[in-house]
């Protein structure tokens, strides 16, 4: 839960319903056209419903991108932090170039561009960030990165984010080989590492 309101305990059918409501309205008339109103009357609750729990339409898309991110980007453990990173690398692939709950994800990050208001609820609630990061620190140790975790995270979003979000074919992306090129420039090497 992104930013819930005090009040009622919320229906977790109502809750679901407005989630899916929000994904929906994105991918069929777009991020501009959606409306709070628009939100309740496709998931069938009031609008009322819609407000006791979030204040703006930003946030109940944020929570939606979130729950799906968990889901879609939460990829087995694998003992090598190649195969590790190159598996959430292809699961990023897809939930940006290809999942509903990756659009949406993308119509946030653009309103965030002109709207501060958005913009600063990213930054404070990053389902991606905090997904890459977690494999990160599963996949390889503090000590290990040659970066601070923030950079780090940076660095192995950054190629497909710029790759998907700049309209290039997704599928001319290779995770294994961004997943090398990542460890080559991100973790210590055994030997003496960098600095």
């Amino acid at each position: 839960m992104i930013n819930a309101k005090a009040g009622r305990p919320r229906s977790e059918h109502a809750r679901s319903a407005i989630l899916h409501a929000v994904d929906d309205l994105v991918l069929e008339v777009g991020y501009g056209a959606v409306t709070l109103k628009g939100i309740a009357e496709r998931a069938g609750v009031s609008r009322q419903t819609v407000y006791r729990w979030w204040s703006t339409k930003a946030e109940i898309l944020l929570e939606a991108s979130t729950v799906d991110a968990r889901e879609e980007l939460d990829v087995p453990a694998h003992d090598d932090p190649l195969d590790d990173i190159a598996a959430y690398l292809d699961a990023l692939i897809v939930f940006l170039a290809a999942s509903p709950a990756g659009a949406a994800y993308r119509a946030l990050l653009g309103q965030a561009q002109h709207d501060d208001a958005v913009k600063e609820l990213l930054n404070e609630h990053d389902p991606l960030g905090a997904s890459a990061a977690a494999v990160l620190a599963r996949a390889l140790p503090e000590d290990s990165l040659a970066l601070s975790l923030p950079r780090a995270t940076a660095l192995l979003l950054g190629p497909v984010f710029f790759w998907v979000l700049s309209g290039r074919a997704p599928s001319e992306l290779d995770a294994r080989d961004l997943a090398d090129e990542f460890l080559r420039v991100a973790a210590r090497k055994a030997a003496g590492g960098r600095g």
